[in-house]
């Protein structure tokens, strides 16, 4: 992608590119074993381990196979967590979603808000067709956020991933540009 990094902005947050300063803020998502047994990745246990995570958030865009958005809240300016696209097929228009947030942001909306505003733009400005969540079984909130977005369940993906030393099974969800034109026309999102 030659284009700049897309500014998104909804009624309380600011979408924007993550940068280098926003380190200590991820690496206090990324080190909170509590919510790290969702996301796929072993808790984080030094500052420096975060350089990973801003190359992975760089690479995605220089290659065209995603984006990531920091979740910046407008009224205080802090990064509350990311989501965005990975592995984008631009052959096929789908990509993979992934979130996090802050827990003592949790429950307050903001992963909808942002959710919503992202896909606008996944749907709308990329030409998406498609796109796939793949929450934990146990992670009820990420599951119970995918299905009031207009997700479906499709099944299981089986031991696909490992971290805290073992195998993983991952949920498949799925949204598709009709649906969520759907969803965004009975004002759902």
């Amino acid at each position: 992608m030659s284009q700049p990094f897309p500014l998104l902005l909804t009624e309380r947050l600011r979408l924007r590119q993550i940068v280098n300063s926003d380190v200590d803020e991820l690496f206090r998502l990324n080190s909170d074993a509590d919510w790290m047994r969702w996301s796929g990745n072993d808790p984080l246990t030094e500052r420096s381990q975060v350089d990973h995570i801003l190359e992975w958030y760089a690479a995605l865009m220089t290659t065209g196979t995603g984006l990531r958005w920091g979740l910046e809240r407008k009224h205080d300016g802090r990064l509350i967590g990311t989501c965005g696209f990975f592995a984008w097929n631009k052959f096929w228009q789908s990509c993979l979603t992934g979130y996090e947030i802050a827990q003592d942001c949790c429950a307050q909306g903001y992963m909808r808000e942002a959710l919503t505003a992202i896909f606008d733009y996944g749907f709308e400005d990329l030409q998406l067709h498609r796109v796939q969540a793949e929450p934990h079984p146990d992670n009820t909130a990420s599951i119970g956020l995918a299905t009031r977005l207009g997700f479906r369940f499709e099944g299981v993906h089986r031991e696909q991933a490992f971290w805290s030393g073992r195998f993983h099974d991952l949920h498949c969800y799925s949204l598709l540009k009709q649906e969520w034109h759907a969803v965004r026309s009975n004002h759902v999102g």
